[in-house]
């Protein structure tokens, strides 16, 4: 029996290949959150909603009849998601507003504007974030990782605590990462100015929103208003823009191409955050931590609340909480 020409026997086996990479990569994607919840009359706040995750947890809820705040700090990138959000949805009830999780200031100011649009706030997504970023500080001079990532959401979040409590039922989702646990809080040095380490900052900002999760269900209990903490999975996004080796010439070629099929999108990075927003099995649910719609382990130091109490009062000095709230 002949053998097959060399150029069919190439282009089967590529074929094949490839068809093995897209399986990967349809795997990878993680689990789906099938619920078909309609939040006609609900209000809805998502932090970072112009990109990424964020965009796709509001474009979801939009679909689902929510009212949705888009809380962002870049005010052209979202009136484009927003304009793409309705046009896709036909739900005018879409806004966007200012609120920079980098200065106290925007988020008092932002939360002072939406507590004179609405009396009710049923849904919190704490979903903003930024990674790796060389160092910097907010406008209150905290590092940027750990001023974006937790107190500018802890303060955000308790500002509005009075409201959600008035919606009850209601959720806060705080977006967190695998890396928070191998996150460490520097009880010693939070502020990282001794010595930082970007990777480090950033876990220990990850680990900051689950603690930060724990101790608010605690506070809450009996409230009717939970809150807990997921992990979307690695997703392609805007987030991972400070990795300089990942984006410079040589990752463009060489490591996005391996990483490719383990990188879920974004659209399926928002389904666990979905899940924790959405799901009816979660009602009475608070303080813990989710992967792939699923209840996970977290860092064993999430449970010590020496540790956890500690970081509530260090974040209600540093964002002056009781001062001008």
């Amino acid at each position: 029996m002949a053998s097959l020409p060399k150029p069919i026997i190439w282009a089967s086996t590529a074929a094949s290949f490839t068809g093995v990479i897209y399986l990967i990569k349809d795997w990878c994607q993680g689990t789906k959150y099938e619920g078909n919840e309609k939040l006609e009359g609900k209000i809805v706040i998502v932090t970072g909603a112009n990109t990424g995750i964020g965009k796709e947890v509001a474009h979801d809820l939009a679909r689902r009849d929510a009212r949705v705040v888009m809380a962002c700090r870049d005010m052209f990138k979202c009136e484009n998601a927003r304009t793409e959000i309705v046009f896709d949805t036909k739900n005018k009830y879409v806004y966007c507003r200012k609120c920079d999780l980098s200065s106290q200031q925007s988020i008092r100011e932002f939360v002072e504007l939406f507590k004179k649009e609405f009396s009710k706030l049923h849904i919190l997504i704490n979903n903003a974030g930024v990674m790796r970023t060389p160092k910097s500080y907010t406008k209150e001079g905290i590092e940027l990782q750990l001023g974006v990532n937790h107190m500018g959401h802890f303060l955000l979040t308790n500002l509005l605590l009075d409201t959600l409590i008035a919606s009850a039922p209601s959720r806060i989702v705080n977006v967190s990462s695998l890396a928070h646990k191998r996150g460490v809080i520097n009880t010693f040095d939070l502020n990282s100015e001794e010595k930082y380490d970007e990777g480090k900052a950033y876990a220990q900002s990850k680990l900051a929103n689950v603690m930060f999760t724990i101790e608010l269900a605690k506070k809450l209990k009996g409230t009717g208003v939970t809150a807990n903490a997921v992990h979307p999975g690695v997703v392609s996004t805007e987030i991972a823009r400070h990795l300089k080796h990942f984006n410079g010439i040589l990752g463009t070629i060489f490591m996005k191409p391996i990483i490719w099929p383990f990188v879920k999108t974004p659209k399926n990075g928002a389904q666990t955050v979905l899940y924790a927003a959405l799901s009816p099995e979660l009602k009475d649910v608070s303080g813990y931590y989710f992967s792939e719609c699923k209840y996970d382990d977290m860092n064993p130091l999430a449970h010590k609340p020496q540790l956890t109490e500690w970081l509530w009062r260090t974040s209600e000095k540093w964002t002056h909480l009781n001062e001008n709230s």
